[in-house]
């Protein structure tokens, strides 16, 4: 993991003040990184009983579309509004800096779905809980989430607690 974690890139002061991006852009610039990654990500999951993958905009989709390729699952995208042409389902939170709002197709899943949600990073749990709600809203169920990145210091699990986590990298 030492290696992965060589290829985050701290960005102070971003998107404000006081905050410290981890930027994954040097992980997804190197294809030895990037597949490693992504099988570290999926490797919990394997023979598990999965049926769709499901990524957040917009990096979640970097990882959850590999993800559901490697698997050979469909990828379900969690979008920002209006970016969706068919009639959603959306959920609105709260993120670490302000609030924000995803949809998803209301035909993405359906009850007999197992999902599993991927994002490159676990902070507050904010993204990643109403990810998991919009999904139950449409009667799936969500499997587990994994995570590249975790910000420990920021307890995001505790907002998932009902759900399994796997992350890679913990700061």
């Amino acid at each position: 993991m030492h290696r992965l974690k060589n290829k985050i890139r701290d960005i102070p002061d971003f998107p404000k003040p006081g905050i410290i991006f981890k930027d994954i852009t040097p992980l997804v610039k190197d294809p030895a990184a990037l597949r490693l990654t992504v099988h570290q990500l999926l490797h919990p999951f394997l023979g598990r009983d999965i049926t769709a993958v499901a990524g957040m905009e917009a990096r979640g989709f970097i990882f959850g579309s590999l993800i559901a390729w490697e698997l050979g699952l469909p990828f379900i995208p969690l979008r920002k509004p209006g970016k969706l042409p068919y009639n959603v389902q959306s959920v609105s939170y709260d993120l670490e800096y302000g609030s924000a709002m995803l949809e998803i197709h209301i035909d993405s899943v359906d009850s007999d779905d197992r999902v599993l949600l991927i994002d490159d990073l676990l902070a507050t749990g904010g993204t990643a809980k109403a990810s998991c709600e919009l999904i139950e809203k449409l009667g799936a169920t969500v499997e587990a989430c994994a995570f590249v990145v975790e910000l420990d210091m920021l307890e995001g699990r505790k907002k998932l607690q009902d759900y399994e986590i796997h992350s890679l990298l913990h700061y």
